[in-house]
């Protein structure tokens, strides 16, 4: 059984290097660089799996991923258990990312938004708040993008419908930009 799901995960990988995402993880950099040389906060949120993606990808910018250097300003917005549960009781869960944008987002920064499906209505509302605010957004999503398409600068949307899938390749990604980031400033 393991071995059918390596072929899977390894097939999954093979379609997403024969597509554009050289490209599209170039630009995301470019973005991401921009920030940190800027000396502007990198935002990341997601749900669920998702949000546990942001908090390693914050984990491994702020602290260190391969290289000795000085930390990186990157936010996950899924860490504050007190203002998440008190915002989401008094106004809304659809808004717990987008509020925090409107606190620490300016223009330059970049949020990276994570959903399996594209859909997650507060991880949508968070790229909208981005972008109405001048910050560049980079999403990672399953095949198409869903509602994060339109709104993303850049969508780093991986081959699969299928959730363990794509997590999977979403780490593949944010590793990989992880190291380069490294490497460029």
């Amino acid at each position: 059984m393991f071995s059918v799901q390596i072929s899977v995960l390894s097939s999954a990988l093979q379609l997403l290097a024969e597509s554009d995402i050289q490209a599209r993880l170039e630009r995301a950099l470019s973005l991401l660089t921009d920030a940190v040389r800027g000396n502007l906060p990198i935002l990341a949120c997601g749900n669920g799996g998702s949000a546990a993606d942001a908090q390693h990808i914050a984990a491994e910018l702020v602290g260190r991923f391969l290289r000795d250097r000085r930390p990186i300003d990157v936010r996950a917005l899924t860490t504050d258990s007190s203002f998440l549960t008190a915002w989401a009781n008094d106004i809304g869960y659809e808004s717990i990312f987008s509020r925090q944008i409107q606190a620490c987002g300016r223009p330059g920064a970049v949020l990276i938004a994570i959903s399996t499906s594209g859909n997650s209505a507060n991880v949508v509302a968070a790229a909208s708040e981005a972008r109405r605010l001048g910050m560049p957004v980079v999403a990672l999503t399953g095949e198409g993008g869903g509602k994060l398409a339109p709104l993303a600068d850049v969508l780093l949307d991986v081959p699969s419908r299928h959730t363990p899938r794509i997590q999977e390749m979403h780490i593949a990604i944010y590793h990989y930009l992880c190291e380069e980031l490294e490497k460029r400033i």
